[in-house]
């Protein structure tokens, strides 16, 4: 299922089978498969943690997971059925002190997602506005030994319009630690475009499409070829 610039009211169910949608990405060479248990973002409860382990046990490349995650319990049951790294957002925003915890028990495996409207953090699910900044989040976090940040603008969020780079752009500028962009991809260009993106020889860690594959725009073998440089 997908949302429409974070909107509940908005959403698309693409497949109701999601451990067969992953395993055709995992078998199109996917290296990382990225899941959101949209129902535990809203409301903190992980409603979807069967599915969740499913897909893990299904499939050989790693999978990122978030939504939800708001205590260092639901942060361990993530990582006991599978999986490889756990994203943390709206907790992350309102109790730092737990991202630090989190990084500190299970090294390499802590992303944050910060999910924006412009430089406005949004929290539980988007629904609501932090009031906090984007890039001053992004520095805390990387002082705190996150593995990456996963950087949403939700304005372009399963629109396809493109990604902001410049909104990813100012955060490359503010940290060392690898930025996952998320948000508008629709076309093989703009997967050309984040690969291109660079700030003093570095450059994005990856990029997360949903919608574009879905609606078979292009394939995953076509977006692996765009981030590797087979596509210009």
């Amino acid at each position: 299922m997908r949302l429409l610039r974070g909107d509940y009211a908005a959403e698309t169910v693409y497949d109701a089978d999601p451990v067969a949608v992953a395993r055709r990405f995992a078998d199109a060479g996917a290296q990382w498969i990225h899941v959101v248990d949209l129902d535990a973002a809203r409301s903190g409860n992980a409603a979807n943690l069967d599915a969740i382990e499913a897909i893990c046990s299904s499939v050989s490349c790693r999978v990122q997971s978030g939504g939800g995650v708001r205590t260092p319990r639901a942060a361990a049951a993530l990582m006991e059925v599978g999986v490889a790294r756990v994203v943390v957002g709206t907790a992350a925003v309102e109790r730092p002190a737990l991202v630090s915890e989190l990084c500190a028990s299970y090294p390499g495996r802590v992303a944050v997602g910060l999910d924006a409207r412009g430089r406005d953090v949004a929290v539980r699910g988007w629904l609501e506005g932090s009031g906090q900044d984007l890039v001053e989040l992004a520095i805390g976090f990387a002082e705190s030994g996150v593995a990456a940040l996963v950087v949403t603008e939700i304005g372009r969020d399963g629109t396809m319009e493109g990604p902001d780079l410049g909104q990813l752009q100012v955060v490359l500028e503010a940290v060392a630690v690898p930025v996952v962009a998320s948000g508008g991809v629709g076309v093989l260009a703009d997967l050309v475009s984040l690969r291109k993106l660079s700030v003093e020889g570095r450059t994005l860690a990856g990029a997360i499409v949903g919608r574009a594959i879905y609606e078979e725009r292009f394939g995953v073998e076509d977006a692996l070829a765009a981030v590797s440089g087979d596509v210009t």
